[in-house]
């Protein structure tokens, strides 16, 4: 029997909207946003503790496997992978009866704190995260990559009309994105940062980013009134803070940076967990690959699957518009990752430089080709 559990941490200090405010997913939800990291620790626990209570399952079981994600389109292989049972469907293939259960955070920070605290098994989160972890745990619990969950562009973009480039923020602008100087969108705009004015300089935009889920950024841009006026953010969020504002417009793609596309979004795993359930991992594998191909080949109803999934209110024919978009590509295997990596270990934010996608990625045939 499968056990899906999604949970949110709710907020009692997002100052930007009452709970009718968030114009898409979730909506009367506020994710942490800039919880002290103690607080974080505590309320982490404690909502790991219920959820597993609920599935009462040991860690680390063989037919087991529990999953952070985050908000977004990005994560619909995820959600197909659920609503059609793949999962499970995969682990029956290989005599395992798969129970899963998923989480849902903000913030690639807390979805690592989760990963070492063993309160979940896969973490979903951005390349950026994924690097911090594995470059941290390296010798240890050995992090690496299980797969992408595809190529998104990631928009950053602006309310403020006299923000046509990254050069023309200044301490007026507040930037959202989320987590500040770690988050797959932080990372992004070092590197844009350290391409505009050299390295020495990546971090000269750290200082305007605050740290806010992609639902309540997104609100802040369409509405206005508050300090909010631009947001790193990923579809369909950013597709709706264009369409929901008509000052709002795009400062900048991570394709521009990254040099085309690229998985800014992928999932991890510790070494221990991969070695001690192989058929759950090879069943986890499976099930993303075939969700991919469902998606490719029924883009409506991987559309209305988000929809239910994610009890979203996003328009159908806007998510159509992100899922059918040529510089969309649903898929598991790494692609084009590695300069972020690089650049990382250039301006010291990781102390280990890898040699290539595959250090930071399993030896799994999805991965053999990645990079």
């Amino acid at each position: 029997m499968t056990t899906d559990r999604f949970l949110e941490f709710a907020s009692t200090r997002d100052p930007l909207r009452s709970p009718s405010d968030v114009p898409g997913d979730r909506p009367g939800v506020s994710t942490m946003a800039s919880t002290p990291r103690r607080l974080l620790r505590r309320v982490l626990a404690g909502a790991m503790a219920g959820a597993l209570t609920l599935g009462a399952l040991p860690a680390h079981a063989e037919g087991q496997i529990r999953i952070a994600e985050q908000f977004g389109i990005v994560y619909l292989l995820l959600n197909v992978a659920q609503d059609q049972k793949l999962i499970e469907k995969h682990g029956k293939a290989a005599g395992v009866d798969v129970q899963v259960q998923r989480v849902q955070l903000s913030g690639g920070p807390a979805i690592n704190e989760a990963l070492l605290s063993g309160s979940i098994d896969i973490a979903g989160a951005g390349v950026g995260p994924l690097l911090t972890l594995w470059d941290k745990t390296k010798g240890r619990q050995n992090v690496r990559g299980i797969a992408s969950l595809g190529n998104f562009p990631y928009y950053l973009t602006s309310s403020n009309p006299a923000v046509k480039t990254i050069d023309d923020f200044s301490d007026k602008d507040r930037i959202a994105l989320p987590a500040v100087g770690v988050s797959v969108q932080a990372r992004v705009l070092q590197l844009a940062s350290a391409k505009r004015w050299g390295d020495a300089q990546f971090n000269k935009l750290d200082r305007l980013q605050v740290a806010i889920p992609h639902p309540e950024a997104t609100a802040a841009l369409i509405k206005g009134g508050t300090e909010i006026n631009a947001h790193f953010g990923n579809p369909p969020f950013q597709e709706q803070g264009l369409a929901g504002n008509p000052n709002v417009h795009v400062v900048l793609s991570s394709y521009e940076v990254l040099g085309g596309p690229a998985s800014a979004t992928v999932l991890y795993t510790t070494e221990k967990f991969r070695r001690d359930n192989p058929k759950t991992y090879k069943a986890f594998v499976g099930a993303l690959a075939e969700a991919a191909d469902f998606i490719a080949k029924n883009p409506e109803k991987a559309a209305d699957i988000y929809i239910r999934n994610e009890n979203s209110k996003v328009p159908r024919e806007l998510l159509l518009k992100v899922i059918k978009n040529p510089e969309v590509q649903f898929k598991i295997t790494p692609q084009n990752t590695y300069g972020l990596a690089a650049f990382m270990h250039r301006v010291g934010a990781i102390k280990n430089k890898p040699a290539s996608a595959q250090d930071y990625f399993f030896d799994d045939p999805q991965n053999a080709d990645g990079s």
